[in-house]
């Protein structure tokens, strides 16, 4: 999804955060390579703790400025000013959708970085973190998609998945979480439903993102290209359980907490197409989700 180059950042509050050292350090709390990063994708999306799978980030950082993010022509060239800008973009639209809405904080995550759900990095992929209302993303996940998955990890893809974290925000300000709790694993558990719903979350505000302009009335984000979607579609598929599991040989759904790849795809289109008015993934069956 392209950014139209005029446009203007006019501030941010995301900050970035780390130690650096990338996946080879991280993994080397005991998980590596394929294999480790298919179980930790598992709990990708979700602001799990897995501080004790990786060993921790280990000491302390201090969160710096983003610099060289000001105009949407560095968004286009820049991992992290997509991201910077998605966040714009995101929190105006949700600001007219949710009555009294509050942002979440992005952390931009340079390697490694302790937080109060756990250590974040690109082998955990990007999450978020309820007790401190934050989305920490470390831009190398997408190179990880590529290069393990086999995902194109494009720009439309990108910002899907910082839309679908930003869902998940939605999800804690309304009261959808507490409302729905962890009732464990499997195919029609709250865990999938709550992850689907962030797809189609995700799905509607795409829909509707070239309505959010600049200061200077410049929309921030051009029309996503049949391309681009088809490359978000692929992200979705790329994390679906299924897709996960198969990595490693065995496919159970009772195991699920994400869903498969053909429910996310579903649910990001049904979001795309149809509007925040779809996304009620807790009222339907199992069957139909």
């Amino acid at each position: 999804m392209t950014f139209n180059s005029n446009a203007e950042l006019g501030g941010t509050t995301a900050r970035r955060r780390g130690r650096g050292g990338g996946a080879a350090a991280v993994a080397g709390g005991g998980l590596a390579g394929l294999g480790g990063i298919a179980v930790l994708l598992l709990i990708l999306f979700t602001g799990g703790d897995v501080t004790s799978l990786l060993g921790g980030a280990g000491g302390t950082a201090q969160d710096s400025a983003i610099q060289g993010c000001d105009t949407g022509a560095d968004a286009n060239a820049n991992d992290d000013c997509r991201l910077v800008f998605g966040q714009k973009a995101l929190d105006a639209y949700w600001s007219t959708h949710v009555q009294g809405y509050r942002a979440p904080q992005l952390i931009i995550v340079d390697g490694a970085a302790s937080t109060r759900c756990g250590t974040a990095s690109n082998a955990t992929g990007p999450f978020y973190c309820p007790p401190e209302e934050t989305i920490y993303v470390d831009p190398t996940f997408f190179g990880v998609l590529r290069s393990q998955f086999g995902a194109q990890a494009g720009s439309l893809a990108q910002l899907y998945v910082l839309a679908h974290e930003y869902g998940h925000h939605i999800q804690q300000l309304t009261g959808i979480m507490d409302r729905y709790p962890n009732d464990g694993t499997g195919p029609a558990s709250n865990g999938v439903r709550t992850e689907l719903q962030a797809d189609c979350y995700a799905g509607a505000w795409i829909a509707d993102a070239t309505e959010a302009k600049d200061a200077n009335g410049v929309a921030y984000l051009q029309r996503p290209t049949d391309a681009e979607l088809r490359d978000a579609l692929d992200a979705a598929a790329t994390v679906g359980d299924d897709n996960i599991q198969a990595q490693s040989g065995r496919v159970n759904p009772e195991t699920w907490t994400h869903g498969s790849s053909a429910q996310r795809q579903r649910w990001f289109t049904a979001g795309y197409q149809n509007g925040l008015g779809a996304c009620d993934t807790f009222s339907v069956s199992g069957g139909e989700l």
